[in-house]
């Protein structure tokens, strides 16, 4: 019977399939195949196998060769998913989501947008499936593989669960403290900046908040459905990091709920000087307006195309007249000062 070498994981080494390890118990793992599975499996020891969701041959190993139960074939295969565990005789059906990273080859570009994706996985004592579609990239998943090639990773299959769960936990630290970056940013911006800009900064960080607050609920409950379960390979070690992981979540679900609520008071904020803005600039138009109105009426009387108009034959008319519209206009001038029109 065939032993696999251990060595460094590859990734995409055959269709649909990212990686396929074998912890090896002390840190470590031997790299596998698609061919050398059934053999591994028949051996004992614990599996790690990580496929891309959407691909066919993923699609049709985890169907016909993986003797899953339909109910699970189908949870795992499916498209649109929220976070959530479901107890299945011995094993965990878990679906979790993770902060969709750049591929390495693509670390210099951030993303315009946060995208929480989908995890499925399915754990029981000696084996851990894990699916994910080929356009994402999750960072915990990477973590862990560099971890178990060094001999420094998970050694069991609830340690693995709960490492899984820490690091995607963990990655949405920086996230949120980007989030709280770009509030303080809008905030110094809201009296000296272009309001259109902030409006849509504003609009697009209320919507991420949203987005980002939908999944973390109901992934808490889950890691908490998780830390709570009597599965045999669950060892109590494993269930104190997962309640540490669950307390460090509430902690960012309530940090994002401030984030949420700074929004909120910021787009009042941004309405109130919109508001501010329109009024002074309305009083500046009705002063310029009252300024016109002396010149106005005298120009309406004097320019009427009919008979006894004073002045006409008089050389000083009009500058009696310019006179008469300057001190006129003065005198408005003055009197709006006086009632803080200008």
């Amino acid at each position: 019977m065939d032993t696999p070498n251990a060595s460094t994981s590859q990734y995409g080494a055959e269709p649909g399939l990212r990686f396929a390890i074998k912890l090896d118990g002390r840190g470590g793992c031997a790299q596998l195949d698609m061919a050398r599975l059934c053999a591994s499996k028949a051996d004992g020891g614990i599996m790690w196998l990580h496929f891309e969701r959407d691909h066919p041959a993923a699609a049709d190993w985890v169907t016909r060769e993986s003797g899953f139960d339909p109910f699970v074939v189908e949870a795992l295969l499916e498209e649109d998913s929220r976070p959530r565990v479901e107890p299945v005789d011995d094993g965990l059906l878990i679906i979790l989501r993770g902060v969709c990273a750049a591929p390495p080859e693509e670390a210099g570009e951030k993303p315009d947008d946060i995208d929480l994706v989908p995890l499925h996985l399915w754990v029981d004592s000696n084996r851990i499936v894990s699916l994910r579609d080929s356009g994402h990239y999750i960072t915990a998943l990477r973590d862990i593989r560099i971890s178990l090639d060094k001999g420094k990773g998970p050694q069991r299959t609830g340690d693995l669960l709960a490492l899984i769960g820490d690091k995607l936990v963990r990655d949405l630290e920086p996230v949120l403290d980007g989030m709280d970056e770009e509030v303080d940013t809008l905030d110094e911006m809201i009296f000296h900046g272009n309001a259109s800009e902030v409006r849509e900064r504003l609009k697009l960080l209320r919507r991420r908040a949203v987005q980002l607050r939908r999944y973390l609920a109901p992934q808490r409950d889950a890691l908490n459905r998780i830390e709570h379960d009597d599965a045999p390979w669950l060892a109590e070690r494993d269930k104190l990091r997962l309640r540490e992981v669950i307390d460090k979540l509430m902690r960012y679900i309530e940090y994002l709920d401030a984030i949420r609520d700074r929004t909120g008071i910021l787009h009042d904020d941004l309405s109130t000087v919109i508001s501010e803005r329109i009024a002074r600039n309305s009083n500046r138009l009705a002063a310029l307006a009252a300024l016109l109105l002396p010149p106005s009426v005298v120009a309406g009387l004097f320019g009427m195309n009919v008979g006894g108009i004073p002045g006409v034959n008089d050389t000083w008319a009009f500058v009696i007249i310019v006179i008469f519209v300057t001190i006129s206009s003065v005198a408005t001038l003055w009197v709006l000062r006086r009632i803080n029109w200008l």
